[in-house]
């Protein structure tokens, strides 16, 4: 997303920093949706009243979010987080149980599998974004990059992302983004004769382009012209898939675990 946050990043991969960022996120809960609205009698019994349709699906609406939030904060609850540095500056990191804990769920929630993604990809575009360190970027122009996932405000809230500094509701959305990105860089390629293994190596730039460049400067790609693109969006890519790869390295270390919330 940001030129500087990419930037960063690439110094931080270069210094060998390992990653690993903050327990307490505090977010701000909005009002709930409107409460169901109860029919009245009619004086005349013999009239049929008919319940209005709108309120009920603000009530299904907000039992929804109401699970959401009940998701996001036992997911909150099990997020480790230590510190580090980058120069200087002391900053959290989620540990590496923390961030293939939030990596799945949010994988598996946006069903990534669908359109050939997986947590190790999750993993690879938070990678690329922050390294795993929430903290502050900003596009050419200064628009501000949010959190660990880099939101601009008006992406935030056109996904209908609450707080974009929030890690664990970032995330999730984050998944919902690249699955939105895969879907545009599946119909980007879908003419050119590739192999499997190369189409899914595309599919992942693709994503990478989606996630970091405006409309107009993705769809300037066609798959081919990969190398034409800004240098921020390249090394964006590169830094996807070497975490994506790192993601696979902690998974065959780790115990495989699902993710067993409740609400889920």
């Amino acid at each position: 997303m940001s030129w500087i946050a990419t930037a960063t990043i690439a110094c931080t991969l270069a210094l060998g920093l390992e990653v690993v960022a903050v327990t307490g996120w505090m977010r701000p809960h909005p009002t709930p949706a409107a409460a169901a609205v109860q029919a009245q009698l009619p004086a005349n019994p013999a009239v049929a009243v008919e319940t209005p349709a709108q309120p009920a699906v603000a009530v299904t609406a907000d039992a929804t979010t109401r699970q959401e939030d009940s998701y996001y904060a036992q997911l909150r609850s099990k997020i480790h987080w230590v510190e580090t540095r980058i120069g200087s500056d002391k900053l959290l990191t989620p540990d590496d149980s923390s961030r293939m804990l939030l990596a799945k769920s949010a994988a598996e929630r946006a069903n990534l599998q669908e359109v050939g993604l997986s947590f190790k990809d999750v993993y690879g575009i938070i990678n690329a974004e922050t390294s795993w360190i929430p903290r502050m970027g900003a596009s050419k122009d200064g628009t501000p990059n949010l959190g660990l996932a880099q939101f601009e405000p008006a992406t935030a809230r056109a996904l209908g992302l609450r707080n974009p500094n929030d890690p664990v509701e970032a995330i999730h959305v984050a998944a919902l983004h690249m699955k939105e990105a895969a879907e545009w860089s599946a119909n980007r390629i879908a003419g050119l004769k590739l192999g499997a293994g190369e189409r899914a190596q595309k599919l992942r730039e693709g994503v990478s382009i989606f996630y970091n460049l405006s409309t107009k400067g993705r769809n300037r790609w066609n798959g081919k012209n990969t190398a034409k693109l800004p240098i921020e969006t390249q090394l964006h890519i590169r830094n996807a898939r070497s975490g994506a790869l790192f993601a696979a390295e902690l998974e065959a270390k780790q115990p495989a675990a699902g993710i067993l919330l409740a609400g889920g």
